[in-house]
C-alpha cells in the first residue's frame, strides 16, 4: 500500500529561532515494480496526491504482472546517467578509484562512438563491428585491450540487470578474440645474468624519474625478491614494513585481490631497507624519491637502465651490448618482467608448485606455472642431463665386438653379417641337390642325435647349426617341416625354390 506524508523540515523564524515545519506537498511512498521502496513529491491537495498514488500502485502490479514494462523509468534516462550510478557501485564495492576509472571510461567510449543514448539502442552486432574496427587500425587496439572493452560495456550491462534497471543483457554473449593469433606485449623473464648486470648498473645510473640509481636498485631488486606489483609497490609506506618479522604488508585497496597481502623478506635486503628507511616517518611513501608518488612510467624508467648495462672500454667501443628491451622473439622485458622472473627463479629453484603459487599470490596454479614459469637458459640441457643412463650392458658390448666378436669401430676388420654364409650352407646350388645327398645329410643327422637348430644359438654357425637344414625331405617331411619353420630366419634371405632330382 502507498502512503502519503507531509515531511517536516526545521528552519529559522524572524527572531532566529529554530522551528519545525511542514511541507505544504504530499509525498507519495510506494513499492516499484522492482520491488524497491520509492518516494516522490505529490500536490498540495491529498486528494489529489492520493489519486496518483493509486495510479503509481496500479502501474507497478500490471508492470510486476507483465502487462506492461516495468523498467520503462529507466528506459527513459539517458545511460550516461546509468553511467554515473555504476561508477559509484564500483566504489562502494571497494574497486580502486584507478580501476573504477578505467572501466567506466572504456564502457562509455563504446556508448558515446557507437551512438548508443538510451537501453534500447545498444545492439550488440555494432559494438563488435565498432570493436573489430579498432583493432583493424593502424596500430589498433591489440586483442587484449580489445577483450577488456568488451569486459567494461558487458560488466556494466549486467549490473544494469543486477540493479533491476533492465530485465536482461543485449552483449552478454559476446566473446572476446583469440589473444593468442596477435600478442602485443608478452613479457619475459630475466636469466640471472642479466638481472645482476641490471642491478649492478642501476645501483650506479643517474637520477632518473625523481629516484636515484641506489633507489632503484632497492625498487628492482623487491620487485624481483617479493613478486610485487608496480602499483602494489606505488602505495607502500615505510610504515608497512616489519623488519623485525621480515614482513612487507601490502593494503587490501592497492592489492589486486582486495584483500590484505604478506610477503617475505629476505635478511639481507630488509637489512638494506632499513638503513635506506632510516629517518622517514611511517606514513612517507616508500618509494618514488622526490616525485609525490612512484611513476606509472615504469617501463620508460627500466628501458633506461637497461641501455645503462652496455660496457665500452676507453675509446668508446661496445665492448657488450646492452640488455634488449626486446628480444629477438619480441618479448618485452619491462617492470612487470620483474614479476615474472619471480616466479621463474622459484620455479628453477625447486620450489613447490603450491608454495611458488602462494608467493605469486595467483588463485589459480595454471597462471603460476604457464604464465609466470619461463624456461631459463640451460634448463632444459640439465634437465636431460638429469635423466637415468637408460643404456643396456648387452647392447654396448654389441657395439663394441659386433656379432663375430670382431670389433665394428675399428677400420682394421670389415663387419661381415653371418647370415649370408648361413644361407650359402643352408641353401647350396640347386644343381648340386639329388636324392642321394639328401639321404646323406639325414643319415648325417642322424649321427648328430638329431641336435636342433636353435634361434638363439644363430651366432655360432659352426658348432649348433645343422649342415644342410634340409631336414624336411623324404617320408618324415610333415614333422621335419613343423621344426624347420620354428627358426626365426633374417628377413633378407632370399627365397628359394627347392628341387629334387627324381
Amino acid at each position: 500500500m502507498a502512503s502519503l506524508i507531509r515531511r517536516k523540515y526545521k528552519a529559522k523564524d524572524k527572531n532566529g529561532k529554530v522551528i519545525q515545519k511542514q511541507s505544504p506537498y504530499w509525498y507519495i511512498d510506494y513499492k516499484t515494480a522492482g520491488g524497491t521502496r520509492k518516494r516522490i513529491k505529490g500536490f498540495k491537495d491529498k486528494v489529489a496526491t492520493a489519486q496518483l498514488a493509486a495510479k503509481l500502485e496500479k502501474e507497478a502490479e500490471l508492470a510486476e504482472s507483465g502487462v506492461v514494462d516495468k523498467f520503462v523509468e529507466h528506459r527513459k534516462r539517458p545511460l550516461l546517467e546509468h553511467i554515473e550510478d555504476f561508477r559509484q557501485s564500483l566504489l562502494a564495492k571497494g574497486d580502486t578509484l584507478e580501476h573504477a576509472r578505467l572501466t567506466v571510461y572504456r564502457a562509455k567510449k563504446i556508448i558515446r562512438d557507437c551512438g548508443f543514448v538510451f537501453w534500447t539502442d545498444i545492439r550488440a552486432s555494432k559494438a563488435q563491428q565498432y570493436l573489430a574496427s579498432l583493432r583493424n587500425k593502424k596500430n589498433g587496439l591489440s586483442p587484449q585491450t580489445s577483450n577488456y572493452y568488451l569486459q567494461s560495456i558487458k560488466q556494466f550491462c549486467r549490473w544494469m540487470v543486477q540493479d533491476r534497471r533492465a530485465s536482461e543483457s543485449s552483449v552478454e554473449h559476446l566473446k572476446g578474440v583469440n589473444v593468442r593469433i596477435d600478442r602485443r606485449h608478452d613479457r619475459r623473464a630475466f636469466e640471472p645474468d642479466e638481472i645482476r648486470k641490471l642491478l649492478e648498473a642501476t645501483a650506479k645510473g643517474p637520477v632518473r624519474f625523481g629516484m636515484s640509481g641506489y633507489e632503484r636498485y632497492l625498487l628492482y631488486r623487491l620487485a624481483t625478491e617479493s613478486g610485487l606489483r608496480a602499483n602494489e609497490i606505488r602505495n607502500l609506506t615505510v610504515g608497512d614494513f616489519d623488519f623485525n618479522n621480515l614482513k612487507v604488508t601490502t593494503k587490501a585497496g592497492y592489492s589486486k585481490r582486495r584483500r590484505e597481502d604478506v610477503q617475505s623478506l629476505r635478511p639481507d635486503m630488509a637489512k638494506l631497507l632499513k638503513e635506506f628507511f632510516k629517518g622517514m616517518m611511517p606514513k612517507v611513501k616508500a618509494f618514488g624519491g622526490t616525485y609525490k608518488r612512484l611513476t606509472k612510467r615504469t617501463s620508460e624508467m627500466i628501458k633506461a637502465d637497461l641501455v645503462a648495462t652496455e660496457i665500452k672500454d676507453k675509446d668508446g667501443k661496445t665492448i657488450k651490448k646492452a640488455i634488449p628491451y626486446i628480444d629477438d622473439a619480441g618479448r618485452y622485458a619491462d617492470f612487470h618482467s620483474l614479476r615474472h622472473t619471480t616466479g621463474s627463479l622459484l620455479a628453477a629453484s625447486g620450489v613447490h608448485p603450491k608454495v611458488a603459487q602462494s608467493i605469486m599470490r595467483h588463485s589459480n596454479i595454471n597462471l603460476t606455472m604457464s604464465r609466470y614459469t619461463h624456461t631459463l637458459i640451460g634448463q632444459e640441457a640439465q634437465a636431460i642431463l638429469g635423466l637415468p643412463d637408460l643404456s643396456l650392458p648387452a647392447v654396448q658390448k654389441q657395439i663394441a665386438t659386433g656379432t663375430d666378436d670382431q670389433s665394428v669401430m675399428s677400420g682394421e676388420t670389415v663387419y661381415k653379417p653371418v647370415y649370408k654364409e648361413l644361407a650359402k650352407n643352408t641353401y647350396p646350388d640347386k644343381n648340386r641337390l639329388s636324392s642321394n645327398s639328401t639321404l646323406d645329410s639325414q643319415k648325417d643327422r642322424q649321427n648328430d642325435n638329431r641336435k636342433s637348430l636353435e634361434t638363439t644359438s644363430l651366432g655360432n654357425k659352426k658348432d649348433q647349426l645343422s649342415p644342410t637344414g634340409l631336414e624336411w625331405a623324404g617320408a618324415d617331411l610333415n614333422r621335419r617341416h613343423t621344426d624347420f619353420q620354428s627358426v626365426a630366419l633374417p628377413a633378407e634371405l632370399p627365397a628359394r625354390k627347392l628341387e629334387f632330382s627324381k
